[in-house]
């Protein structure tokens, strides 16, 4: 039986990030993925969006993690080559009664630590962005993009230098506490059973799952699972728009905003539609075309000149939210042996966006709570 320091159950850009850390300070590292590749789930169905940490509470996980993250992210990029661009975004108000609520997003954003914030009449957003409509906008220079994949692949190539391994097509079908560690059997082509001193449950969509199938784990520590799709579609034709639009916050995300690939191209997204049925494995990712009329309303808010018939169906994705429609948005849970009692565990839910900006500072928390290093 194979026994290791460290399983991390799941290879998105967090779970990568986290066997990153570990596998660099010095731990003996598996990561596991019931997928055929890496990142194939919630970190490659996003707006790969470089967040400033503009929108969380102050003194949140998300807020701290988000910022800190987002330095370090940028710092990566340049460092091992990935390809990224610090575009910069506009939020704006298209009506006057909208100014205040970008007062309050930029009183939220400097309590978070994000100090480049700068409030612009309509004549100055309208110099940036000829093509724009609104009433008042606030510029964030820190806001970019970043090529998710390449820096996912960066992140697996820094783990496995460090001596980390990673297992493609390998569920974990149980886990059970024996002693001072987990033995865990998966399955896949080569069922496998380990023992592990550690899990490193990253497995998104999946990690309440997850945890359920690890005898030994309360299941009062399970935190209920909300799904929320987005659907994104793109735009036919070149965008007159060379930064980042969005629009003010709305209800389980932050509008139907306009990002940008490296390419240029412009995308729509995400809406939010709740999801009834909680359960990952019955997602359906279907585009559904018809709901390109409410798109197109929204977007001519802040640009008249969308023409019909300029949206195409792109892509959807499915985050994994803690609290649901109408509720206050739920920060990111990262929760170790002190705050769940149960040892040899870090359980991490409720990881959607800004996950794919703080992922590296999340692998920092989880290999504090391992390692016991300071982040």
């Amino acid at each position: 039986m194979e026994r290791i320091d460290c399983l991390v159950v799941g290879a998105g850009v967090v779970g990568l990030a986290v066997a990153r850390a570990l596998a660099e300070a010095g731990r003996e590292v598996i990561v596991v993925d019931q997928a055929d590749g890496i990142g194939t789930g919630t970190s490659s169905r996003n707006s790969e969006v470089i967040h400033a940490g503009i929108y969380y509470p102050p003194g949140s996980l998300k807020a701290e993690l988000c910022v800190r993250g987002r330095r370090r992210l940028y710092e990566y990029c340049e460092s091992h080559g990935v390809e990224h661009r610090r575009c910069g975004k506009l939020i704006v108000a298209t009506r006057d009664e909208d100014r205040p609520k970008l007062d309050a997003v930029a009183e939220r954003a400097r309590a978070s630590g994000v100090t480049d914030l700068r409030s612009l009449s309509r004549s100055e957003a309208l110099a940036m962005e000829p093509a724009l409509a609104c009433a008042s906008a606030l510029w964030s220079p820190s806001t970019g993009i970043v090529d998710s994949h390449g820096f996912m692949t960066a992140l697996l190539g820094d783990a496995e230098r460090a001596g980390a391994l990673l297992a493609l097509l390998t569920p974990v079908l149980e886990a059970r506490r024996e002693g001072r560690g987990w033995w865990v059997r998966t399955g896949g082509a080569d069922e496998l059973e380990l023992e592990a001193s550690w899990i490193v449950n990253c497995a998104g969509l999946h990690a309440q799952g997850m945890a359920r199938r690890m005898h030994g784990f309360p299941e009062a520590a399970v935190l209920p699972l909300h799904l929320a799709k987005g659907h994104y579609f793109s735009l036919r034709g070149r965008s007159p728009f060379s930064h980042l639009i969005y629009p003010t916050p709305t209800d389980g995300g932050l509008g139907v905003h306009l990002t940008l690939d490296l390419g240029g191209q412009a995308r729509f997204g995400p809406d939010v539609e709740w999801l009834a049925d909680p359960d990952p494995d019955h997602i359906d990712y279907f585009v559904d075309a018809a709901r390109a009329a409410a798109f197109e309303a929204d977007i001519r808010r802040y640009w008249p000149g969308l023409g019909d018939g300029a949206l195409l169906p792109a892509y959807t994705g499915v985050r994994p939210k803690l609290s649901g429609s109408g509720a206050a948005a739920a920060d990111f849970h990262i929760a170790g042996p002190a705050e769940h009692g149960c040892p040899g565990v870090v359980q991490l839910f409720g990881i959607e966006s800004p996950g794919l900006t703080a992922s590296l500072a999340i692998g920092e928390e989880v290999r504090r709570r391992v390692v016991g290093e300071a982040a």
